[in-house]
């Protein structure tokens, strides 16, 4: 333990974190990072970059004289506002979310429409090339301008921001991840890459724009606009916003699937480290409130006010109307599925990171070629779209269809494509489709003959490979849809194959494979089995859908991990895995703690912290007192990079190397402490400190945590992950286990439970287990 001391760093090598912020927030989106420690207390070395500026978010509630006396000055209906307005955040992100939810619903189906309905009229005339070029035209358009969109304002808004969103949750604090700029280009981009063809959904997306919905809404005013109301600081700090975002994740998958109560299941199972009785009302709350909203818009468009999105109620794909009767040949089928989805999925999510990976490099020549890239696949998407329905052959439009057959004027089945009156091409039903309409008609029942095998095959391979190519790019994408469409698709095929001894309508086998490429993919079963059920509204086809969920993430979990997992290691984002390494309990705590370890005392010299402040990345600093303010050097307490700024821009100094704590409050308040919003915080640079005031001294007691958390040196490094995970921590104090010695020995945070800092210390415990 060192106190600090400007001669321990060559200035030559000194590193300013913000110099390198954009850059390096721009590698982490863009490609995958190797991550290995350097001798800093809270933060990583990335390879190319000098300092990482990911850092850890706040969660835990500071017990200091500045809180408490806080606490105690609020009345009763202060109280009460901090809890209405609890609700009342819930309330507007629902409100918000649910109509966001409906604009995208209708932007893509009154985009997209005009698209195929486009394409249709000139195929109808027989202008095969010119249906082709304005198909491929329009598609390669609106691919354009959603690349264009994430290339030049928002790079994190690109792929599905579900990884980001759980690594956020999991206490990953990266600013534009949630910023307003991010909002804006995955509601368009979304929008824009949805209805240009892209084996893409917009799911994912929508997980993604209520997380950030709800951290603008959670932010607690702005100082910037004079936003500024005394009852809205309650809600500047990451603890309270944590809890919003989650309600706002939870809220994006109602809007999306339509699903309030897998809404809530999804946060809980998936997004969320953290989660307690309170939240969970809430997050119920909201959902509920999505539905609401997305029931009465749609009894609206019922009437024809929508355009092209028209009718239907909050069930997405009903299979209601088919009657479940299984018996042991079917099990065996679902059984089948299920190890064919574990499979199928664990490949999916190995070729994904690989594609990603590839991605990446590519994505770092610049915008331009992250547009060019988009453009490739776009027209690659368009030509198989187009061109795979030539290799099927007209089928005879059945007597008994339930619409109309060749469909020519609207979205569904029997696209007549090239055929003759009264005939019908089955690939050019799911092909020439949105996403949505492609999964309706692979669900659809009773219709056993309506597609044939081969048809399926070429549709599956072609969607599970454009899936994977796509996801990538530089477009808000989600993986939901692709998932579910090729699951349907090759559950259908099974059930074709089983047709002759299986009692199972095939619509119902569809809605088997999707679930079992879900769970081989995404590794959740309890979210995605109500999600489902939601979607299809059939509980009577609840324990095959257990049964094929547990059978593929088994399976998948043979192989490797999920598929948000995979993401979140391949950005580099340090995230805290639920359950620590094998090889973490042969290791106590007091291994992993590198130095020089930073200490102030009680009472400090303005000059030393402005030195630590300017010469080190550290985030968090233990305070030490020592005589005459204690009998011995003893443990104080631990503040914060920015509780230091801020109270060097107060100015509570004194001369003389005193106890000052009563001059601080009377300076400061708690609300100066207040987490920033979507502005950026106080920096060192924006201090006026005077050369005389170098000298001079600044008591910490008032702002110090006096109660920060604390482990034995000795403790298993594997209780410690639990401990810090569980708890939300950002730092985690080392104490030593015999006295006679410093009262630290030195700081856990995030990054020292990562495995490339562990295994580069100590190498051979990979292989123990």
């Amino acid at each position: 333990m060192q106190k600090f001391d400007s001669s321990m760093m060559d200035f030559e090598e000194r590193v300013d974190i913000d110099d390198f912020e954009s850059e390096v927030m721009e590698r982490i989106y863009s490609k995958p990072l190797l991550i290995k420690r350097v001798n800093t207390t809270s933060q990583i070395a990335i390879v190319g970059a000098n300092v990482c500026p990911v850092e850890s978010l706040d969660y835990e509630v500071p017990e200091n004289e500045l809180v408490n006396e806080d606490w105690r000055s609020r009345r009763t209906v202060q109280i009460f506002q901090y809890i209405l307005l609890k609700w009342a955040f819930a309330l507007i992100i629902g409100l918000s979310t649910g109509l966001v939810g409906i604009f995208n619903n209708i932007a893509v189906e009154n985009i997209a429409g005009f698209k195929l309905l486009l394409t249709t009229e000139l195929m109808l005339k027989h202008k095969y090339y010119k249906a082709f070029a304005a198909y491929a035209g329009c598609n390669l358009g609106l691919a354009t301008s959603a690349a264009a969109l994430c290339a030049f304002i928002a790079p994190a808004a690109a792929g599905s921001g579900i990884p980001e969103v759980k690594a956020y949750l999991n206490g990953v604090d990266a600013y534009s991840i949630l910023a307003s700029s991010t909002l804006f280009v995955k509601i368009f981009g979304s929008i824009f890459g949805v209805a240009a063809g892209f084996v893409v959904g917009k799911e994912g997306p929508m997980v993604h724009t209520g997380s950030c919905i709800a951290s603008l809404i959670g932010q607690g005013g702005s100082r910037k606009y004079h936003l500024t109301w005394r009852w809205l600081r309650y809600f500047k700090n990451d603890r309270d916003r944590r809890d919003l975002i989650t309600c706002g994740a939870a809220a994006g998958v109602a809007a999306a699937f339509r699903a309030p109560v897998g809404g809530v299941l999804f946060a809980l199972e998936e997004a969320a480290s953290w989660w307690r009785s309170a939240l969970l009302w809430r997050t119920f709350f909201t959902t509920a409130v999505v539905a609401i909203v997305l029931r009465g818009f749609i009894q609206l468009c019922s009437t024809g006010t929508c355009g092209l999105f028209g009718e239907g109620g909050l069930i997405m794909y009903d299979i209601s109307a088919a009657k479940v009767v299984y018996s042991t040949p079917d099990i065996l089928a679902v059984i089948l599925l299920g190890v064919i989805g574990g499979i199928l999925g664990s490949l999916y999510n190995y070729l994904v990171d690989k594609v990603l990976r590839t991605y990446s490099i590519i994505n770092e020549r610049g915008a331009a070629v992250k547009i060019l890239l988009v453009i490739m696949i776009s027209l690659l998407t368009s030509i198989c779209s187009y061109g795979l329905p030539w290799l099927a052959t007209c089928i005879p439009c059945p007597a008994d269809a339930s619409t109309s057959c060749p469909n020519t004027d609207v979205s569904g089945n029997y696209k007549s494509f090239q055929c003759p009156p009264g005939h019908y091409n089955d690939l050019a039903s799911l092909f020439l489709n949105t996403n949505d309409d492609a999964i309706r008609n692979l669900l659809s029942t009773n219709t056993v003959k309506e597609f044939h095998i081969s048809s399926l095959f070429i549709f599956f391979v072609a969607v599970y490979c454009l899936g994977i190519i796509t996801y990538g790019i530089a477009i808000p994408s989600g993986l939901f849809i692709p998932v579910i469409l090729a699951g349907s698709c090759y559950g259908r095929l099974v059930g074709r194959l089983f047709e002759p001894i299986s009692k199972l309508d095939v619509g119902l086998f569809s809605l088997l494979g999707a679930a079992s490429f879900l769970g081989g993919t995404m590794r959740m079963t309890v979210s995605l089995c109500v999600i489902l059920l939601e979607l299809t509204n059939d509980l009577l086809m609840l324990p095959l859908v257990m049964l094929v969920l547990l059978i593929s993430k088994t399976m998948g979990d043979m192989f490797n991990k999920g598929v948000y997992d995979q993401i979140v290691k391949l950005k580099g984002l340090p995230y805290m895995e639920a359950h620590p390494e094998p090889y973490m309990k042969h290791l106590i705590a007091r291994d992993v703690v590198t130095g020089p370890l930073i200490t102030f005392s009680g009472v400090e010299k303005v000059g030393n912290i402005l030195l630590a402040l300017k010469n080190t990345g550290h985030n968090g600093f233990p305070v030490i007192d020592e005589p005459p303010f204690s009998d011995a050097p003893e443990l104080c307490g631990l503040v914060l990079r920015s509780q230091l700024l801020v109270l060097l821009k107060g100015k509570a100094f004194s001369k003389d190397r005193v106890l000052a704590g009563n001059k601080v409050l009377r300076k400061i308040s708690e609300l100066d402490f207040a987490k920033a919003g979507s502005g950026k915080g106080l920096k060192l640079e924006d201090l006026d400190i005077q050369e005389e005031e170098w000298d001079m001294y600044v008591d910490l007691h008032p702002i110090a945590n006096t109660s920060p958390y604390t482990v034995v040196e000795t403790m298993s490094l594997a209780k410690a992950a639990v401990l810090f995970r569980e708890l939300g921590l950002r730092h985690m104090c080392v104490v030593p286990k015999s006295q006679g010695r410093p009262p630290i020995v030195g700081i856990l945070t995030r990054h020292d439970f990562q495995p490339e800092h562990i295994l580069g210390l100590y190498p051979h415990v990979r292989f123990q287990q």
